[in-house]
Formats: structure tokens, sequence, C-alpha cells
């Protein structure tokens, strides 16, 4: 459940950024520029029109700066791939109790590959979480504007536009650690199953064992 929310909201994420020129010539008119970018925040291939204040009108076209797909991709596809080993393990857990309890084997690799979901959780929510600090500032409408050559006249005048709300992409990056507290409290409960934990038991009772008779 928590792995859907955490790649649910990442993967379904989109904003919208913007700025507002007016150039010295139109005493009335302004331009409107709207920038809408989401997953998977390939913010370099996302263009938008800027007016070159010139007597004809034309507009040159302009890119965001920045790709934070990496770190966004390795996030959702982690959170694909923990959902679906999840539902394996439930499967597993509820119908094939008793092949799990007597095979040595299989509580063994349920150990390594919780362990190794705990990792990539830690790994992917932080690495997301400093992609997402820099997708809010190549979003930002600072940035749009100071990207736009023309608004470097002393004549054109450039405000913020559209200011990108990030709730979702910040929901995103909690649960991403909240996946990696689940799985790590998880490594504990799937260990009790192994045969590590068995022997160590055994060794606990017989030392018990032992002292009591010596008493």
């Amino acid at each position: 459940l928590f792995a859907i929310f955490a790649f649910g909201c990442c993967g379904s994420f989109s904003g919208e950024t913007g700025a507002t020129v007016k150039c010295p010539d139109d005493v009335n008119e302004m331009t409107a520029i709207s920038v809408q970018f989401g997953y998977p925040f390939r913010l370099a291939r996302i263009p938008f029109e800027m007016p070159t204040c010139d007597s004809n009108g034309t507009k040159r076209t302009l890119y965001l700066m920045g790709d934070f797909s990496a770190s966004a991709e390795f996030f959702v596809t982690l959170g694909v791939f923990s959902f679906l080993y999840s539902m394996a393990a439930l499967v597993i857990y509820l119908r094939f109790h008793s092949l799990y309890a007597e095979n040595k084997r299989l509580p063994f690799a349920d150990f390594c590959v919780s362990v190794s979901f705990t990792f990539f959780w830690l790994v992917a929510a932080a690495a997301w979480g400093k992609g997402l600090s820099d997708v809010k500032g190549a979003t930002r409408p600072s940035s749009l504007i100071a990207a736009m050559s023309v608004c470097q006249f002393k004549s054109t005048v450039c405000n913020a536009g559209a200011t990108p709300a990030m709730g979702l992409a910040n929901i995103s990056v909690l649960f991403g650690f909240i996946n990696f507290i689940l799985w790590a409290g998880n490594c504990w409960f799937v260990f009790k199953e192994t045969s590590w934990h068995a022997q160590a038991t055994s060794k606990e009772n017989s030392a018990e064992l032992g002292a009591i008779d010596k008493q």
C-alpha cells in the first residue's frame, strides 16, 4: 500500500510554472508564458516560447534546464517492484505457509531480498529528495526569468507567473522514507523465520537448561 502511494504520487505528478513579459514598445500588451512539466522530469526537453520584443513580434523557443529523470525513474521502478514482491510474498505467506516453514531456503532468500529493498528504498528516497530539490530550483519562476535573455534588458518588464505546487512530489519523498522504515522493520520479522534465528534460539535455550541443571 505504501509502495503504491510512493510511486503513484511521483509518477502522476504534473506542475506548471510561468512568467509574464512586457516589451517596451507594447504599452498595454503583456505576454504570459506558461510551462507544464511532470514525470519523468526531463526538463531540458520541455520547450516554451519567449518573445523577442522586436518589431516583427517573433518568438524564440527555449527549454527548461536540467534532467532529473534518473532519480525519479529509479524511485518509481523500485516502488513497482516493491509492490509486486509484496504481493508475491503475501500469497506465499497465506497460501503456502507450510512450504515456507519447512523449506530453509525460502526464508533466507526472503530475508536477503528484504534487506536489499531496505537499502534501495533509502538510496531511492534520498536520491529523489535531492532530485526534487533541484527540480524546484529549475522550475521556479525566477529561474525561468533568468533564463530569458529578453528579461535582461532594463526596458523589458518581467514578472513571476504561476508558481508550481509541489505538494504531491513532497508526499512521494515522504512515502519513500516510510517504505524504508517499513522494510527495515520487516527484516527483523523475516529474520526470525530463518535458520540463523532458530540456531541462536536453540543455543540460548541450551544455555538456560545447563544453568538450571547446575543449580
